[in-house]
């Protein structure tokens, strides 16, 4: 176990985490403000792509959300745009847009090592404090926040703990139960799920979901486990939104370890 009391594997299959927190829309936040971001972040990250806009997505608890609905908000004002801000290596980035800014690590070579969560935690910190900075220094309003996500991006490959499909309760811990004799299916093929969880007190909800993947840096197949835990601080100070983040960060780790089997747990060293 680590010091916060949470599972903890020497080698876990981690290949790409992100810590996002989401807001209202920032009045007045165009275009030109990217540019002038790099500008303040550029020495640190050197890099920059332009992708699509991430959908604004709320948490939606009640009577009249079936089925725990998402929804997702577009905003029709253009343009909307994306910027990725790379390090050199690739390994870490902040994508920022006008209602959202997220934290990644990930792998890139398939080689480095997780850096763990208290230090992508006080390097999403440092990113939140600089970002609010600029927004301060352009005169723009603080971001009001709406929503906090954690996701964890895990690559289970073959042949470590496990053959196939026909293995897949090897990995996964509801399918650990005896098959029955005389079964006409043969072992499946592919096999993908996806399963959801309300937090306590309606707090957010964890997605969890397996899908066979062609990992690009290599085009190897994969099992790729995603754990995502979204939903809303109590408020926009960061006691809140950090401590919402942790929060999910603790499903994430307990569900991580609570889905899969002991097996694998030998496989990526638990501690």
């Amino acid at each position: 176990m680590s010091d916060s009391g949470l599972p903890d594997f020497a080698q876990p299959p981690v290949d790409e985490t992100a810590l996002s927190i989401q807001f209202a829309p920032i009045p007045g936040f165009s275009v030109p403000h990217f540019g002038l971001y790099w500008a303040s972040v550029r020495n640190e990250y050197p890099r920059f792509e332009l992708q699509q806009p991430v959908p604004n997505v709320t948490e939606q608890f009640g009577p009249g959300v079936p089925f725990g609905r998402q929804l997702g908000i577009a905003f029709l004002e253009l343009p909307e745009i994306r910027c990725w801000f790379l390090d050199e290596s690739g390994n870490r980035l902040v994508q920022v847009q006008r209602d959202r800014l997220v934290h990644n690590w990930r792998k890139v070579t398939g080689t480095e090592t997780y850096p763990r969560y208290p230090a992508l935690r006080a390097s999403l910190e440092k990113e939140w404090e600089r970002f609010c900075d600029f927004l301060k220094g352009e005169k723009l309003e603080r971001p009001k926040i709406n929503q906090c996500e954690v996701t964890y991006v895990n690559n289970i490959e073959y042949g470590k703990g496990w053959k196939g499909y026909g293995e897949l309760d090897k990995v996964v811990a509801a399918l650990a139960t005896p098959k029955p004799k005389n079964r006409f299916l043969p072992d499946p093929e592919r096999v993908s799920m996806q399963v959801s969880y309300c937090l306590e007190e309606n707090v957010g909800r964890l997605y969890v979901s397996f899908v066979p993947v062609i990992r690009g840096r290599d085009g190897k197949e994969i099992l790729q486990m995603t754990l995502t835990a979204r939903g809303a601080p109590k408020s926009s100070s960061e006691e809140d939104v950090f401590g919402w983040l942790d929060l999910g960060r603790k499903w994430i780790v307990r569900g991580f370890a609570d889905f899969t089997t002991a097996e694998m747990h030998n496989v990526w060293g638990k501690q």
